[in-house]
Order: C-alpha cells, then sequence, then structure tokens
C-alpha cells in the first residue's frame, strides 16, 4: 500500500466523521431567535469538534508526507487514530445537548486524549523512518507538543466535575497549540 492510499482512506473517514456531526445538528421547533439561542451549547460543542477534526486533518496530512514505507504498524496506527476520531460525533452531540455537563466533558477529553495518544503513536512509527535531521526536529517538536496536549487534556478531563468550563478552554487551547501544522515534512517531501 503507498501513502497516498493510507491518506485517501484517512480523508474520506475524516469527511464523513465531520458529515455526522453536522447532521447532529438539530434545528429549532420553533422559528424566533430564542429558540435558536437556546441551541448555542450544542453549536459551541459543534465548533470546538469542528476545528479539532480539521486540525487532526491538516496535520495528519502533513505527516503522512513523512511516510517512507507504509508498513502494517503504519496502517494498524492509523487506524487506531481513526477509530477514536470516529466517537468525535458521539462525544460532541452528548457534551453539546447536555450543555457541557461535568460527565460529558470528561467523556468529550478523554476522547480527545486518546485520539492524541493515538495520533502520538502513529507519529512515532512514522518519525523512526526518518533520515533527514530536519525530519528528525520536526518529529521531536510534535512529541513535545503532544506531551503538552496530553497534560492538558487530563487536567480538563479533571476539571470538567468541578468547572466544566476551565474544561472546554483547556481543550481549546490545545486545539490553538496545533492549529498550524509543521509544514517541515512537506519541504523534505518536495526535496526527495
Amino acid at each position: 500500500m503507498g501513502k497516498a492510499r493510507l491518506e485517501a482512506f484517512s480523508d474520506g473517514v475524516i469527511a464523513i466523521i465531520i458529515t455526522i456531526m453536522v447532521l447532529e445538528l438539530k434545528v429549532p421547533h420553533e422559528p424566533t431567535w430564542h429558540a435558536l439561542i437556546e441551541r448555542w451549547p450544542v453549536f459551541l460543542s459543534y465548533l470546538l469538534s469542528f476545528v479539532n477534526i480539521g486540525i487532526y486533518w491538516g496535520n495528519h496530512h502533513h505527516l503522512v508526507h513523512s511516510v517512507k514505507h507504509v508498513t502494517p504498524g503504519v496502517i494498524w496506527s492509523n487506524l487506531h487514530l481513526l477509530f477514536w476520531l470516529s466517537l468525535m460525533p458521539f462525544a460532541t452531540d452528548w457534551m453539546g445537548e447536555t450543555r457541557a455537563e461535568g460527565v460529558p466533558t470528561a467523556i468529550y477529553g478523554a476522547v480527545l486524549i486518546c485520539s492524541g495518544i493515538a495520533y502520538s503513536i502513529l507519529q512515532v512509527l512514522i518519525s523512526r523512518q526518518q533520515t533527514d535531521d530536519a525530519g528528525k526536529e520536526a518529529h521531536a517538536r510534535s512529541v513535545r507538543k503532544g506531551l503538552f496536549a496530553t497534560a492538558t487534556y487530563a487536567t480538563g478531563i479533571g476539571a470538567s466535575f468541578y468547572n466544566p468550563t476551565i474544561s472546554l478552554s483547556l481543550y481549546a487551547l490545545v486545539a490553538l497549540v496545533w492549529l498550524v501544522p509543521d509544514r517541515t515534512f512537506e519541504r523534505i517531501s518536495a526535496r526527495e
């Protein structure tokens, strides 16, 4: 299997995840501004999840550029990542519908932390294929960001039982840290 096929499959799954999330947005039953405003927690949870899925999609694209050989380990770790991302619509809907109560917000954080760990596993397997110093350093930077994300998600999960707003702020902070993907992998791929 080539890396183009790996990326195409992942792109398809991620597109389906986003589609499921948007289909979970229900219109208000009444044609009033008040009815629309009452749906704001659902929309905000969708927005946070859409941004997170978009970040994974962009970073995954850049990460796949550094794949030298698609090994069974890379395939299975990629599927592991997609599994956790596929739970995002469920966690998003539950958190939005309950107005970010403690347990749904913690479950949302658990899906985020498991997705982050799965991404890190994929990254470690791909980083072992690197021979370029710039590629090794780019992977090292990403691992450091992953450790920060894991610690921040864990803190957010703990905070969800006391103040879910803090949790959501921490989840959004991690998204901001990962917002711009490292383009080093594309530059290395273009040179080869």
